[in-house]
């Protein structure tokens, strides 16, 4: 390996279109973010050192007997986050990068395309929330920031119509600024040498960052590579690991996506993973699943002894048997997220991910990817899985590292095979740090649980077993939450200030939430409980059927003035009805006490 002479980021930009530069299937993910790429650029100006890049020397008759992928020019968080295949001729040698793809991708971007990232508050599928962002440099100022000194911002074009004060240059603008008289042109074209409208000390500025950027891109050998030329695939990988152990970091299931990608002999790897968790994401209203889940997912549904991300796990056996199981445990793992969706989870209320491995690998060893979602004889298991999934959930069990519950699960199940152990996995636990059963104070704690939290579903969906889940529901305020502020209180008829303390400090609580159909919950909005009642349902046997579905008496008054009564009886029955389903004994009460 050697060390070889510096090039221009020009010339490596030129590589890379023409394909002679490319990312081998051991590359990882791009996963720098936009203040990363900013913060690159500034340490370019400022000829801070942006570390050595590592080049493996591919000769082009090799190139066939490797997978090798384009970079990424057009980052997209939603639809461009996966490297496409390169189509690569054989006629002359290639350059893979395997230390500085993250470096290299940001050059890349920056220079030549583009950055989407989600807006806060807009919804996933507002396409409005996903405006694609260029490089900006602001030619007349220098950064607020203390940490920079260039002033370098990824814009949208709404923003940057919106800034006042500066000269905002498209960074990309400077590869066609190829000799130093075209800055000088650039400069006065676009008026920043004029004295009437810019400081000497704009125009200096102006000046000198144009050209200090023209020199970092076309002049200044700014990337310095080592060269490796051994084209074993085994050194390669092994160099790739080690190097990778800096920068931003690799987790063991890049480790592991590397290997599985170079060793899988009929598939490849990453193409397959990364297209099968933008599947299941899709799945209902969506999830945040990731590579990490599906990979440990394999390794358990392989009955791997040892199901942790270590290299020494990986070996081409191992790699060989996920490959081999690969169609049957894709298909149990999106039957299981496919389950939980029928539930009612998605990205939002979905505490932890790998909570959904057991419920893959039950699908897995019992053959039911045709069964469980409608099949009559897998009622009782769906609803074992979804108060077992309530239960660990609530619980908070596979916080942290899980691994050591993955062996449990599977022991359990594959001595009680044909149905879903719920009571023996409550039995085994049971005393241990990462028990499901529940006592007296956990469900004092469960009824003070709060409006539109992730646990808070997981409580409701305990009380409401018998929900249709070809439904969409929703989290709702039974007395609405509009009727809570201090203002309104007083127009509803609720002066005194401990009676409102007493009103705004219950609203909020699980006593009064329900869950309600989405389009029911959409006509409800902001309507008395109790006339949204006699609206919907004229018919008092199903007003009836409506409370005793919500666990609200009959009797009682559903008048907004007596919320605090209504609030308290309906909190004893939650009370009742979950010490029924999670099973607290009498003497677990008292021992509580």
């Amino acid at each position: 390996m050697a060390y070889e002479t510096p090039i221009t980021i020009k010339k490596a930009l030129d590589n890379i279109r023409k394909k002679k530069y490319v990312l081998p299937s051991i590359q990882r993910e791009f996963v720098w973010s936009p203040e990363q790429i900013e913060k690159l650029f500034d340490s370019l100006l400022r000829d801070y050192p942006i570390s050595t890049f590592l080049f493996w020397k591919v000769e082009k008759t090799r190139i066939k007997d490797f997978q090798f992928y384009e970079f990424l020019k057009n980052y997209h968080e939603k639809t461009g986050r996966h490297n496409t295949k390169a189509d690569l001729a054989d006629d002359e040698d290639v350059v893979a990068i395997l230390d500085g793809q993250q470096r290299m991708t940001s050059l890349y971007i920056a220079l030549t395309g583009t950055y989407t990232k989600k807006l806060p508050y807009y919804g996933w599928d507002n396409p409005n929330g996903f405006p694609p962002k260029k490089l900006y440099l602001n030619l007349l100022h220098k950064a607020e920031d203390i940490e920079m000194e260039y002033d370098f911002r990824f814009l949208a074009k709404r923003e940057l119509n919106e800034l006042e004060g500066g000269y905002w240059f498209e960074v990309s603008e400077i590869l066609s600024l190829d000799d130093m008289g075209k800055t000088s042109k650039y400069l006065s074209k676009h008026n920043l040498m004029d004295s009437s409208r810019f400081t000497e000390e704009e125009r200096d500025f102006a000046i000198d960052t144009l050209n200090k950027l023209f020199n970092v891109i076309h002049q200044k050998g700014t990337i310095s590579y080592y060269l490796e030329e051994d084209e074993e695939l085994d050194k390669v990988l092994q160099i790739f690991i080690r190097i990778n152990s800096g920068g931003t970091k690799l987790s063991y299931s890049d480790l592991l996506l590397s290997i599985a990608t170079a060793q899988w002999t009929e598939k490849d790897a990453r193409e397959v993973i990364h297209e099968f968790v933008d599947e299941i994401n899709s799945i209902g209203d969506g999830f945040t699943f990731n590579k990490d889940f599906v990979l440990k997912s394999c390794l358990v549904l392989a009955d791997f002894n040892d199901v942790k991300f270590k290299v020494d796990n990986f070996t081409k056996e191992n790699m060989s048997i996920i490959e081999a199981n690969w169609e049957k445990a894709s298909a149990s793992i999106r039957k299981a997220v496919e389950l939980i969706s029928k539930f009612g989870y998605n990205r939002d209320n979905l505490l932890a991910t790998t909570s959904v491995i057991p419920i893959a690998y039950f699908i897995y060893t019992n053959e039911y990817e045709n069964s469980i979602l409608h099949n009559s004889s897998c009622e009782d298991d769906r609803k074992k899985i979804k108060e077992w999934l309530a239960r660990v959930s609530l619980k908070g069990t596979f916080g942290g590292t899980p691994d050591a519950i993955y062996p449990v699960m599977r022991n359990l199940m594959n001595e009680n095979p044909g149905r879903f152990p719920l009571q023996e996995i409550i039995n085994y636990y049971k005393g241990k740090r990462k028990s499901i059963s529940f006592n007296s104070d956990d469900i004092e704690n469960i009824l003070e649980m709060d409006y539109g939290k992730a646990r808070t579903y997981c409580a409701l969906s305990l009380v409401y077993s018998s929900l249709n889940h070809n439904f969409l529901y929703h989290q709702d305020h039974i007395h609405p939450r509009s009727f809570f502020g201090k203002r309104k209180l007083v127009e509803m008829g609720i002066e005194d200030e401990d009676q409102k303390e007493e009103f705004i400090k219950r609203h909020n609580k699980l006593p009064n939430l329900q869950l309600l159909q989405a389009n029911q919950n959409i006509e409800k909005n902001n309507i008395p409980f109790s006339e949204w009642l006699n609206k919907t349902f004229p018919n008092p046997a199903d007003a009836k059927a409506f409370l005793m579905q919500n666990h609200i008496k009959s009797d009682q008054s559903l008048d907004f003035d007596d919320f605090v009564e209504f609030y308290e009886e309906r909190k004893l029955t939650l009370k009742r009805l979950l010490e029924s389903i999670l099973n607290v004994k009498e003497t677990e009460q008292i021992e509580a006490k």
